[in-house]
């Protein structure tokens, strides 16, 4: 090697650490910026991506509901002391042209009982839900709900169902204040109905199925729940608490079936929301300690105090396989409410497990489409 080969290698051996001793740095810093933009954009894509299919609503085979599991699997039940509901003291204030709307059924209703003409309406006082958040606690990971309610009446309630009523500028409620991308977000006057839900199976392990009345106002003759029971303020915040939901839930059992809190247990299993009338529900399992299917029947026909709100009560064997081929029947599945199927189901999975739950839902669904 001549002398000038020598001068070069080590004049480049020494740029050579003096670049790496400059830049080095700063290459490995560009280098984890790229890194990291790149994975915040597939990050940002898959949660798109996921998004979409988180917000999924309850579907089985052919049975297509509006009902969205906001919290709760059924698989472990919800704390009492895990619900926390703070009412605000503001009530909801429709906008003007729901205003309107609100005052045409105000005056409807005046003038039916003014006539005679049929039974007016009674402007119950009521509760809208602000919002509902749920939080994981710190040791087990236990739901921590928070609920808060703003006091509402009937009569905003039934303005607000106009959903799709066209206003002056030619939107609608739906189209003006509702995100189909994020169902939770929805202001408090849209959402003025709360109510819980409950899965009733007898000591002799048959699930009850109402029917509702023909006389309701909402969803008349559907197949519903059990017990259905909607949130009153005059009823259920007692001075100035709060309601508690497991008592609504026992005045449910007590007002429709006659049941008093030592006959059954009651376990919370999730919060649910329908997405299209803006419904809020608490879905509830109870199981009767030693009162069977033909008991209870006995116990209801000796009156109960809202026999009205009830057109006829099934009873279905609580297995998983039954119930799924009496939730697909063909005189069934497009007559539920919106949020009784998703109860069932997590009622279903409380009981028998996740895994055979499904693969018998599974199996009914082949065997109806094949």
């Amino acid at each position: 090697m001549s002398g000038i080969d020598l001068g070069n290698g080590v004049v480049g051996a020494i740029l050579g650490v003096v670049f790496a001793t400059l830049f080095q740095q700063w290459t490995q810093d560009t280098w984890f910026r790229i890194r990291r933009r790149s994975a915040g954009m597939v990050r940002s894509l898959t949660f798109r991506e996921g998004q979409r299919g988180a917000w999924s609503t309850f579907s089985l085979g052919p049975l297509r509901t509006s009902a969205l599991i906001v919290e709760g699997d059924g698989d472990r039940a919800i704390a009492p002391e895990s619900v926390h509901v703070q009412v605000l003291t503001e009530a909801v204030a429709l906008p003007e042209e729901m205003d309107d709307w609100r005052a045409e059924i105000e005056a409807e209703e005046n003038r039916a009982e003014a006539s005679g003409d049929r039974a007016p309406v009674w402007n119950g006082p009521r509760y809208a839900v602000e919002s509902l958040e749920v939080s994981r606690s710190a040791l087990d990971e236990q739901a921590e709900v928070h609920l808060r309610l703003r006091p509402t009446d009937y009569y905003t309630f039934l303005a607000a169902q106009q959903l799709d009523r066209r206003m002056p500028d030619g939107t609608s409620p739906r189209s003006r204040y509702l995100d189909p991308e994020e169902p939770l977000n929805a202001p408090a006057f849209l959402q003025c109905s709360f109510g819980v839900n409950i899965a009733v199976v007898t000591s002799d392990h048959l699930l009850a199925v109402s029917q509702r009345s023909n006389r309701v106002r909402m969803a008349p003759g559907a197949w519903n729940s059990s017990v259905n029971e909607g949130l009153a303020r005059h009823i259920d915040s007692a001075g100035r608490n709060a309601p508690d939901l497991h008592a609504v839930a026992r005045r449910g059992m007590r007002e429709e079936m006659s049941l008093e809190p030592h006959e059954y247990s009651l376990a919370l299993l999730a919060f649910v929301l329908d997405v299209d009338k803006r419904h809020w529900g608490a879905h509830f399992y109870a199981r009767l300690n030693d009162m069977t299917g033909d008991q209870l029947q006995e116990r209801m026909g000796r009156g109960v105090a809202d026999r009205w709100e009830h057109r006829t009560i099934d009873y279905v064997p609580f297995r998983s396989a039954d119930v799924t081929r009496y939730l697909l029947r063909p005189d069934r599945v497009h007559r539920w409410a919106p949020l009784a199927p998703a109860l069932f189901h997590l009622a279903l999975v409380h009981v028998h497990g996740r895994a055979s739950v499904e693969r018998a839902e599974a199996q009914a669904v082949r065997r109806l489409q094949g």
